[in-house]
């Protein structure tokens, strides 16, 4: 436990003193965001705000776990790492384009799409292989597991994992708002992975609860950086990735309800845009949008949205407490 906070705190100092250095990097580099002509009109003012501020929390993350490799007994975090470090890269790819073209979307859809199937199919070959994930699914709150056919099983946490990912990138559209929902799915993970005896596993969770803490002092309204893709993308990695290294995929249900919602959120407003001939469900998507729409200041939606996270993690813990033993 004491080294699960050393680096948590480790996570934090070290997030803080590369965002330092970095945040002069990137705006001389202009590394600047655009922002999209369908967005609040009053989020114009945030255009040229430096992007890739992920690299901050991605960097103290790698070091942290660098640093613990002496001590540690089961090296299969580093799995998890590498999962959200491609998924990280695909979202640094998207951002370059970005940056590199002055244009809000990067790679296109299919691109993104095909590039995290491919990383994602690899990542559960490779826990599956190891004998690290079964194809047993666990249900939480009955405490009973369901044996799904291999092959069906690898499809249905394919589509979980690319699902789990871009949500987490739909919910950075407000400063503080991803990571702030995030933090508490971290410590439901650092905590759930320590109480199942998997406390290198756990290392990764605690590194970026730090990290993630140090990182809206950067990203607090008004934002200094943003995470852009590179960011989201890593922490929707690192989120899919604990859930299937833990052995417990249902659980992102319950931890990952805020990205759900906003999620869902999109999809509900296409959907009913096309069903209506061009009326809206809300008055815009994803669901935090429609909050600013309404009046809500961004710092109340990201409260508000922060503890909508960690009462789900609460309850998600007693979930799946028959697990936990």
């Amino acid at each position: 436990m004491i080294r699960l906070l050393l680096t948590a705190v480790a996570g934090c100092v070290l997030c803080g003193v590369i965002g330092y250095f970095l945040l002069p990097v990137l705006r001389a580099l202009k590394a600047g965001q655009s922002v999209r002509d369908i967005g609040p009109t009053w989020h114009n003012i945030k255009a040229g705000t430096p992007l890739m501020g992920g690299l901050m929390f991605i960097f103290a993350a790698i070091l942290c776990l660098l640093a613990n490799i002496p001590a540690m007994e089961d090296y299969s975090v580093f799995y998890v790492l590498a999962l959200s470090l491609c998924f990280g890269l695909v979202g640094f790819l998207d951002d370059f384009c970005k940056v590199k073209f002055k244009r809000d979307l990067g790679l296109t859809a299919i691109q993104k799409s095909m590039l995290q199937m491919a990383v994602s199919a690899i990542y559960l070959y490779i826990l599956y292989r190891q004998g690290i994930m079964t194809t047993d699914l666990y249900v939480p709150f009955f405490n009973v597991t369901l044996h799904i056919h291999p092959i069906l099983y690898i499809f249905f946490a394919m589509f979980v994992m690319v699902g789990c990912v871009n949500a987490v990138n739909l919910t950075d559209g407000v400063d503080g708002l991803s990571s702030s929902v995030t933090i508490p799915v971290m410590i439901f993970f650092a905590a759930s992975a320590a109480m199942l005896g998997k406390w290198d596993l756990a290392l990764l969770p605690a590194a970026l609860v730090g990290g993630l803490i140090a990182y809206l002092f950067f990203n607090w309204h008004p934002a200094k950086v943003f995470m852009g893709d590179t960011g989201s993308l890593f922490l929707g990695g690192a989120v899919c990735a604990l859930a299937f290294a833990l052995d417990m995929p249902l659980v992102l249900i319950l931890v990952g309800f805020v990205y759900i919602v906003e999620t869902l959120s999109v999809i509900l407003q296409v959907g009913y845009f096309k069903l209506t001939h061009g009326k809206r469900l809300f008055k815009m998507s994803p669901i935090h949008h429609h909050f600013e729409m309404c009046g809500w200041k961004e710092e109340k939606i990201v409260i508000t949205f922060a503890l909508v996270s960690a009462v789900m993690c609460v309850l998600a813990w007693f979930g799946i407490s028959g697990r936990l033993g």
